[in-house]
């Protein structure tokens, strides 16, 4: 990564948010590493339970086993970075590793967005399309939806690195706990407009765009529900709110590292700043396959199943 500073390459960059916590680090580790190890279960066992049972091979399922996959990776990308600086007396990252952490970090975000949208689609599609659900729902489209949902935030983070890349930069100080892009453009010694722009429309495309759709799928739905019969109503209100609810618990998350991000909050604690930029990545991935594996009634009565085995 060709990051220089007074002609220098710069070979890491030193996450300024660590603190000394003395032997309490052993305790945090603990609690974090718990945390990880019970996303990663439920998570993989919800993946598990979709890809078996043919009862869930269907659109809603097979987006919610896309939700999933990414939980893993968003938190992947963290957790084990995380226990390591825990455990470490010197917060240092080299600059290939701050590279990788940005680019899996924000196309996790972006997957996340875009992974909500389509399933708000394949519920419009549901609700007010029964009948012809099956037929405007293909496996064909599916494929296309989840591959689309991949590869623009991909493509995307590839062309953001390859414009912070070549940046000369006046530090190599970043104020978190991992690395993101706007910590590192903000060292940049040049002009920055360009890269600041591309951020901003890639960001706000991204987000808005998976909004608008959201708002209308919904707004479409409502109307059916108020029109159509109780069973319609019961229907859309027991497949609909965990997904609001992922939805609201993710945007609010998000939107605590986009303010952080971009306006000075060194008024707020220390601790209090941390817990704001590790929201999304760590609530997220325990919320969601804890809100549908309660809320899912087929997936909670397969998961039932299997404990119930289990314990024989």
């Amino acid at each position: 990564m060709g990051i220089m500073i007074n002609s220098t390459q710069v070979s890491y960059f030193t996450l300024a948010a660590y603190f000394d916590t003395g032997t309490l680090k052993y305790l945090h580790f603990m609690i974090v590493l718990c945390l990880y190890m019970f996303i990663v279960s439920v998570n993989v066992l919800l993946i598990v339970v979709i890809c078996l049972n043919r009862s869930l091979h269907e659109p809603m399922y097979i987006f919610l086993c896309s939700l999933f996959v990414n939980e893993l990776y968003g938190s992947t990308t963290l957790f084990p970075f995380l226990l390591l600086q825990i455990l470490s007396d010197i917060h240092t990252v080299s600059a290939s590793v701050c590279s990788l952490q940005i680019f899996c970090i924000h196309s996790y975000g972006a997957v996340e967005y875009l992974n909500l949208a389509v399933m708000s689609y394949d519920r419009f599609l549901a609700i007010c399309y029964p009948l012809q659900y099956n037929t405007r729902m293909t496996s064909k489209k599916i494929a296309i939806l989840i591959v689309l949902t991949w590869l623009y935030p991909c493509f995307a983070m590839v062309v953001l690195l390859s414009l912070t890349s070549p940046l000369q930069l006046c530090g190599n100080i970043i104020h978190k706990v991992y690395c993101d892009t706007y910590s590192v453009v903000k060292l940049a010694c040049s002009d920055t407009s360009v890269i600041n722009m591309y951020g901003l429309m890639a960001t706000f495309g991204t987000i808005l765009g998976a909004l608008f759709l959201i708002v209308y799928t919904y707004m479409r739905i409502l109307l059916v529900c108020f029109s159509g019969s109780r069973e319609t109503r019961q229907k859309a209100v027991s497949t609909c709110t965990p997904h609001l609810a992922s939805l609201f618990n993710f945007s609010v998350g998000a939107s605590f590292e986009v303010l952080q991000s971009r306006f000075n909050m060194n008024s707020l604690p220390n601790m209090l700043r941390i817990f704001l930029s590790l929201y999304f990545l760590t609530c997220q991935p325990l919320f969601n396959p804890v809100m549908y594996g309660l809320k899912m009634s087929k997936i909670r009565v397969i998961c039932k199943n299997l404990i119930s085995k289990a314990d024989y």
